[in-house]
């Protein structure tokens, strides 16, 4: 073993190990929860492998190559974010297996901060920022003991609260500076590069559906939107919050149509009664927005097409705020150009024949009155179908086993069969996609949209009126619901009612609204937010360089804030050093502080002239810290220390 690189003892390595781990659990939480677990085991059995002696460098390489192997099967051989970080906690996790000096262990350290970091890139939430605040604090702390090693510092006890306490006196040195780049620092409008999309796509609406992808999306509880409403609120039943119109079908999948016609949004008659609300969309990687049916403007960064869904203009990677308004449509592209009737009306050739013909009859029965041909489809649904989220793979023909076979499903099957039955029929629809409702949270007077609250529902075309929404799930009566989302979460029966009694749902309001309130005042911090801040304290309009030179008179101030407090910090960090100068602190209020050129001998032997009575203890603390500083004598100095407390001019 080389000078260099000391075998690390035990209780050192263990320190290292637990701040590593630290670091590597705050990325694993970002992770496909099986492939988490694989590598947080994997880590674990390789640190107890590696105790005694480093893994052989072939075995370390196939393990290498293994992990990277598993976390390709995983991601689909597909480059993202997702895929880097997982790649890093899989490195990260065989790491400890070629540790063994300290040059090693610190080694270690410097490479486990990157995963705090990097689980920036996948999540910004409270959880992850406490995780890697805890991670880095705990890495700090394990580089303080590593330091003391190397010094041979180390008592025959270990003094984690000795370590934590000098690392927190180091952290709260840079928070003046912190402050003062996450308040003051100029905000951009815009990120000045772009986040890579991730491999493995949210939970989110999306540009088609197919059978059985909205399942996926309403079995997850997680908040897709929040949504503040200023003036009056809609009622719930009437929330459908619109996103992808999909017009398209090829016999399986509706899609979005991509027309030059659909950029321009179609002409609408409106209610008088207009919603003003403000709107935050959780990250999802896609460009798709919401907006309560119908908005009545694009915003800024935002194209409406011509049946108003919305597309940003970036990936939303990160939490984005809108402010919207919307009102309900009177008359909705009442005039049909024949190219979009055409397309309203198109249907694959060769795909359910029964669910064609029977709509071919309801069109001879009914003549021309399409409104009798929605009832009649809506009263069939009311008397003969129910809801439920157990239904069947479906075949081929999907559309014909549904209305004929089954006669069960959720709004993916609903909408989908409806709108090709009214197209059978000769009446122009189409799939709406987004969500419907939401829950109201007391406590920060906002509506949680989850992504469990995902919807599908159809939109007519009616002469005079233009596009109307039918929902055909809300059909369906209650009691012909047997299978819900509710169901299988056990949000009823006894455990639902054992969660109301401890009071979990109040409890879930509480922590989205934390979170609201972390995305409004750190996430939701922008340029805008910045400059009405700074107009609160009397700077108004500042531009660009106002606001540098501003940022660079505190940041200057915080930085000799630091130095100032390290300096000083450095001189008295020696509790004997400390009690000394304190001593000649006491002195200095009578004007008998030592110099700075001053000995110890020296200074004492001047006060001894000025105050006889003071010189034989003076003198003789005075000799004793000499002693002590510079020819240290065996045992420790705390009788001199206390005397030196205790002694007054």
């Amino acid at each position: 073993m080389t000078p260099d690189a000391p075998t690390l003892d035990a209780t050192s390595r263990r320190w290292t190990l637990v701040a590593a781990g630290a670091c590597l659990l705050a990325l694993l939480i970002q992770l496909p929860a099986l492939l988490a677990t694989g590598i947080g085991v994997i880590g674990l059995v390789l640190a107890w492998a590696s105790w005694r002696r480093p893994l052989p460098g072939l075995l370390r390489a196939l393990l290498a190559l293994a992990l990277i192997a598993a976390v390709m099967s995983v991601t689909g051989m597909q480059f993202g974010r997702d895929t880097g970080c997982a790649l890093l906690a899989g490195m990260l996790a065989i790491k400890p297996t070629e540790t063994r000096t300290l040059r090693d262990n610190r080694s270690l350290l410097g490479f486990a901060l990157f995963a705090p970091f990097a689980a920036f890139l996948l999540d910004q939430g409270p959880l992850s920022m406490a995780l890697g605040l805890a991670s880095v604090l705990c890495a700090l702390v394990a580089l303080h003991r590593l330091a003391d090693a190397e010094a041979a510092a180390l008592a025959d006890t270990t003094r984690p609260l000795q370590h934590l306490r000098a690392i927190g006196k180091l952290v709260a040195l840079g928070v003046p500076l912190v402050l003062a780049a996450f308040w003051l620092f100029p905000r951009f409008p815009s990120p000045l590069w772009g986040v890579p999309e991730r491999a493995l796509s949210k939970p989110g609406l999306s540009d088609d559906m197919s059978p059985g992808t909205y399942l996926d999306l309403i079995a997850d509880d997680t908040p897709a939107l929040r949504v503040q409403f200023f003036g009056a609120t809609p009622p719930t039943s009437q929330m459908y919050w619109r996103g992808p119109v999909l017009a398209d079908f090829d016999g399986r999948t509706w899609t979005r149509s991509e027309r030059p016609y659909d950029a321009v949004p179609a002409q609408t008659t409106r209610t008088t009664v207009v919603w003003d609300y403000r709107m935050d969309v959780e990250p999802t990687d896609r460009r798709d927005l919401v907006a309560l049916d119908l908005p009545t403007a694009t915003p800024d960064g935002v194209r409406t097409s011509r049946d108003y869904s919305m597309t940003a203009g970036t990936p939303l990677n990160a939490l984005t705020r809108w402010r919207l308004q919307s009102s309900a449509p009177v008359r909705f592209e009442a005039e049909l150009p024949p190219a979009r009737r055409q397309q309203a009306l198109q249907l694959p050739a060769g795909f359910n024949p029964r669910t064609r013909a029977l709509g071919a009859r309801w069109r001879r029965e009914a003549g021309s009155n399409d409104a009798a041909i929605v009832g009649r489809a809506l009263q069939w649904i009311r008397a003969e179908f129910a809801y439920t989220l157990d239904t069947p793979y479906p075949g081929r023909d999907t559309v014909d086993e549904f209305l004929f076979d089954q006669q069960q499903g959720f709004c993916e099957h609903f909408s989908s069969s409806f709108v090709f039955l009214m197209r059978s029929a000769g009446v122009p629809a189409r799939v709406v996609t987004g969500y419907t409702g939401g829950t109201y949270n007391p406590l920060g007077k906002y509506w949680i949209v989850r992504n469990m609250d995902a919807h599908a529902w159809a939109e007519v075309w009616m002469p005079q009126r233009g596009w109307v929404r039918v929902d055909p799930t809300a059909a369906v009566a209650p009691e012909r619901i047997y299978d819900t989302l509710e169901d299988r979460l056990g949000a009823t029966g006894a455990m639902g009612a054992m969660a109301n009694l401890i009071g979990v749902g109040n409890l879930g309001q509480v922590g989205d609204w934390m979170r609201r309130g972390w995305n409004d005042m750190v996430l939701g911090f922008d340029a805008k937010r910045q400059a009405r801040l700074l107009e609160r304290f009397g700077a108004k309009q500042l531009g660009g360089g106002a606001l540098t030179a501003l940022f660079g008179i505190f940041a200057l101030a915080a930085l000799a804030w630091m130095g100032w407090l390290l300096a000083r910090g450095e001189r008295e960090r020696d509790p004997l050093l400390r009690a000394w100068h304190r001593l000649s602190a006491r002195y200095a209020r009578i004007g008998l502080g030592r110099e700075p050129h001053e000995s110890p001998a020296d200074w004492a032997r001047r006060v001894a002239a000025r105050r006889p009575r003071e010189a034989q203890p003076l003198l003789s603390l005075s000799r004793r810290f000499a002693d002590a500083r510079y020819a240290p004598p065996e045992g420790d100095n705390r009788a001199l220390i206390e005397d030196l407390r205790r002694h007054r001019p």
